[in-house]
């Protein structure tokens, strides 16, 4: 699937958007992972992976990993330079996550195939895209007060995703399905996980990770289960 040309990439986006599953089957929730990823050098992307408990939000592990770019930057085909990193990463933790929180698009995307919706899809397991700009689509802006939200429209007028605001009077988050979750739910767990700042605590603690930055683990956590 990554060996291949950006005409072939989009053909591949095409067929997976037939498998995006738009609702949240009620799962309990132990867990969830923040997914960031970064470019130390033109050749090398790095994946940072944070997972927490949930709902309160206690590190329980971190993990970062590199490989080599094997990708070119190409405009809403982002999945194909940063999904494998994350594949790699997710297969080294302990703890399984029972939610992905990616630092990506998701259903707001040109071809509805952001980075968490392809994940999401790869792993089949409930994945929330947020992200901190607009990709693809229009919104109206809202109140500034926190939790203010403002649907997202495609194109032909179809929501496809929501302008939150998860602190007063800061700029919206992007937030919009990734797989297996509805957008109530995503925005839901969203400004559960934006307590202190604009950036939910999931991806802002894998940012940091991914840019060099030690993240304490809460050491009382007992041994999470396991792969």
């Amino acid at each position: 699937m990554w060996d291949v040309t950006p005409r072939e990439a989009i053909q591949i986006q095409h067929r997976l958007n037939r498998l995006i599953n738009l609702s949240w089957d009620g799962r309990k929730v132990s867990t969830l992972a923040g997914l960031d990823v970064s470019f130390p050098d033109k050749k090398t992307v790095l994946g940072a992976i944070v997972i927490l408990s949930w709902p309160d939000l206690k590190v329980l592990e971190t993990k970062t990993v590199t490989q080599p770019c094997r990708f070119p930057y190409v405009p809403g085909l982002l999945a194909f330079r940063e999904v494998p990193v994350l594949l790699f990463g997710l297969s080294k933790i302990r703890r399984e996550p029972d939610l992905l929180l990616c630092d990506a698009q998701g259903l707001a995307h040109q071809r509805r195939m952001g980075l968490a919706t392809h994940l999401g899809i790869l792993l089949d397991k409930p994945a929330i895209g947020c992200a901190k700009s607009v990709l693809y689509g229009t919104y109206e802006e809202s109140s500034d007060e926190k939790g203010s939200i403002s649907y997202m429209y495609d194109d032909f007028g179809d929501v496809i995703g929501a302008a939150v605001r998860t602190r007063k009077g800061v700029k919206p988050v992007y937030v919009s399905i990734g797989h297996r979750i509805d957008l109530e739910k995503a925005i839901e767990v969203v400004l559960a996980c934006s307590p202190k700042y604009r950036i939910p605590e999931p991806l802002r603690l894998a940012h940091k990770l991914s840019v060099g930055e030690v993240i304490d683990v809460d050491a009382s956590d007992e041994e999470g289960s396991l792969f």
